[in-house]
């Protein structure tokens, strides 16, 4: 059951790394696994293209009334349509609309199958979607809270969430940074350099197998992570 979230992104995360563990979570589903995806700020004002998705219409309402929680929720503290991150900013993302398109890339093609709400417990196969806050450590503290057993994490700027798992960047750069400071998987913006989506998806997928398969990690050979433990606390977290 893989969980999925992206941040730090930049102009290249919505065409690389994220339709890349898009067509990963396409074949895992092929095979009879689940995707989850996650960060219902960050889907924000690409909704529409997971209600059309949606396996009936009992789904697709899930869906919609998480957002509406979300803009009671946020009322007179944030704006549903901002972008709190600096580092999508920094990464040349102008509003979360820019980010959102590329977000739900990272759930692939395939029918969203249910809609959960945070920490609770996956029964579905195939993609789901978890109602959680967009920051990731609270975010992923409830996917693995529903079961979620390996974690993708998708970078443009080479921000790393360890969680005992591994991040994917799409940055050349990052292969200048130390071991624990860069991506813990394949740099995807090789997609940019003419490699095809489903090489660099393959690769995914398989990385994912072997890390479930029991595969360390580079978060885990460095210890780092495991104190990413963060429940949605009570007040606005988005």
């Amino acid at each position: 059951m893989l969980a999925t979230n992206c941040g730090g992104s930049d102009g290249n995360s919505g065409i690389t790394a994220n339709p890349a563990l898009g067509w990963a979570v396409d074949e895992l589903v092929r095979y009879g696994g689940t995707g989850v995806l996650a960060e219902t700020p960050e889907t924000y004002g690409a909704e529409h293209l997971l209600v059309r998705r949606a396996i009936s219409e009992e789904v697709a309402r899930k869906l919609l009334d998480r957002f509406d929680w979300w803009k009671q929720y946020c009322q007179g503290i944030e704006k549903m349509n901002d972008n709190p991150s600096p580092g999508n900013k920094a990464g040349g993302i102008t509003t979360i609309l820019e980010k959102s398109l590329g977000a739900v890339a990272k759930g692939g093609t395939t029918p969203l199958m249910d809609v959960v709400l945070y920490g609770e417990r996956i029964t579905s196969r195939g993609l789901v979607f978890m109602d959680t806050p967009g920051h990731d450590p609270v975010s992923i503290t409830g996917l693995v809270a529903g079961g979620c057993n390996v974690i993708c994490f998708t970078t443009g700027r080479g921000s790393v969430f360890g969680s005992g798992r591994y991040p994917r960047s799409t940055r050349h750069q990052l292969r200048d940074l130390p071991p624990h400071g860069r991506g813990h998987g394949p740099r995807l913006r090789v997609v940019l350099d003419g490699v095809p989506l489903e090489t660099v998806g393959r690769q995914i997928f398989e990385e994912v197998v072997s890390v479930a398969s029991g595969k360390k990690t580079k978060s885990e050979l460095a210890g780092v992570g495991e104190e990413e433990f963060a429940p949605w606390t009570i007040g606005p977290v988005m």
